[in-house]
């Protein structure tokens, strides 16, 4: 087998318990600090995260810095995302590198050679995809000699770029987006084998109709599967900060998953998940921290909860949304805000218990006669989440089964499913 076959099979096993990381929000400039890197700052940032007792950081490459023309990648920039994980190893921290940056909290990071007069399509140009490979090899390759080095995301939430609501996408289909999936995961394998490789996508390829990311991809294509949970996504504003929905949303998209994995125990690694404001209260979000963390670990095969994100963004950068503001675990100057010391307190509270979560013997049916068509119903708001959010909220502990495994007595069992239910086997009285 080859690697480029391999990476779609090969597994990253559990880890003996669940990893506990932040995404890396740096305290000066943001992730503009690229273009003024100065490693003591980062130092002091990681300082500051380690002592949260976490084990890792995700960090983000800005792609129109770090490869500013298609056969221009900048070894400065690449030496200094070197030197930002080794000084995450001197502090015990593992990182894992998002590659093509892409899209960070609503702000859009294409270069210029994918834009207006050059503009092509991200996800099928023959020329993007050649650049788009040289650019995942060389990060890749620097790091695959460091013991640290997790491995490669292919990019933060960059389905984003494949449809709507983006004002101005680029349109692929289901097959051309799995292709894209295939020849960068490869790309990434063959140069750092081995690692943790895989692809992450927002909420949409879970949720939206007719999205060319599909559940499929996400949890089939890569070494684990990777979920974005974010309540702002009419969650919180439909059931409240307070409801068993908003709590338990990391948990549902994590067994949501679950159900499209060949494997049946498939690593899951809830990579991004916050408490944003308002749809939190600034005096909830430790309570929300507590509880979206207990109901993550609730579910097994879980890789681990990376939160979003490490420190609050400046107040001096402008035009972002008000929520992003205030997302960090630490403020500007390494101070731990009470999420902060709720995750903190959560991971040292599980580390001391050390103990993975049983079956969930319950499993509630997925009957998708179209996926592509019929997504939202698994969205806030629709029948299979609200199925599912009425079992949690009676004190299950629901799993969920695609309708074509409902009969799979060797898959329920793999995964300790002994009961199953339809959504009209919970809405009936």
């Amino acid at each position: 087998m080859t690697n480029a076959e391999d990476v779609m099979r090969r597994m990253i096993p559990l880890p003996a318990a669940p990893r506990f990381g932040v995404n890396y929000t740096p305290s000066r400039g943001w992730f503009h600090h690229w273009l003024d890197f100065d490693l003591d700052d980062v130092r002091t940032d990681l300082d500051a995260i380690a002592a949260l007792g976490v084990d890792h950081v995700r960090v983000f490459p800005l792609w129109p810095v770090f490869q500013p023309n298609r056969t221009l990648i900048r070894p400065r920039a690449v030496a200094q995302l070197v030197a930002l994980v080794d000084a995450a190893a001197e502090r015990g921290l593992d990182v894992a590198v998002d590659g093509l940056q892409g899209h960070l909290s609503s702000f859009d990071f294409r270069p210029s050679w994918t834009l207006t007069w050059h503009r092509r399509n991200l996800f099928t140009d023959p020329d993007v995809l050649d650049g788009q490979a040289a650019y995942l090899r060389t990060l890749a390759s620097a790091l695959a000699d460091r013991p640290n080095f997790l491995g490669m995301t292919l990019g933060n939430e960059i389905n984003q770029f494949s449809g709507d609501p983006h004002p101005d996408p680029d349109r692929i289909t289901p097959d051309e987006a799995e292709s894209w999936l295939r020849r960068m995961l490869a790309e990434c394998e063959r140069a750092a084998p081995g690692r943790l490789h895989l692809h992450a996508e927002y909420d949409a390829a879970w949720y939206l109709d007719e999205h060319p990311f599909t559940p499929a991809h996400a949890a089939r294509i890569g070494a684990v599967t990777a979920v974005h949970s974010w309540v702002f996504n009419g969650t919180a504003q439909r059931y409240g900060a307070e409801s068993v929905a908003t709590g338990q949303h990391a948990a549902y998209l994590i067994e949501l998953s679950k159900a499209w994995a060949e494997d049946p125990g498939r690593p899951v690694w809830l990579q991004e998940v916050g408490a944003p404001a308002p749809h939190i209260a600034p005096d909830r979000a430790a309570g929300f921290t507590r509880t979206t963390v207990a109901a993550a670990l609730d579910c097994p095969d879980l890789w681990g909860i990376t939160w979003w994100c490490s420190h609050d963004v400046d107040r001096s950068l402008a035009d972002f949304p008000e929520l992003e503001y205030s997302l960090g675990l630490l403020t500007g100057d390494g101070a731990v805000k009470p999420a902060g010391r709720a995750l903190a307190d959560a991971v040292a509270e599980f580390r001391a218990l050390a103990h993975r979560p049983r079956p969930r013997t319950t499993a509630l049916v997925l009957d998708l006669p179209d996926v592509a068509a019929k997504r939202s119903a698994c969205a806030p708001g629709g029948a299979f989440f609200e199925a599912f959010m009425r079992l949690a909220a009676d004190g299950a502990r629901p799993a969920v089964v695609l309708a074509s495994r409902a009969s799979d007595r060797d898959h329920l069992t793999a995964r300790g499913i002994t009961e199953t239910v339809t959504v009209d086997d919970v809405d009936r009285p």
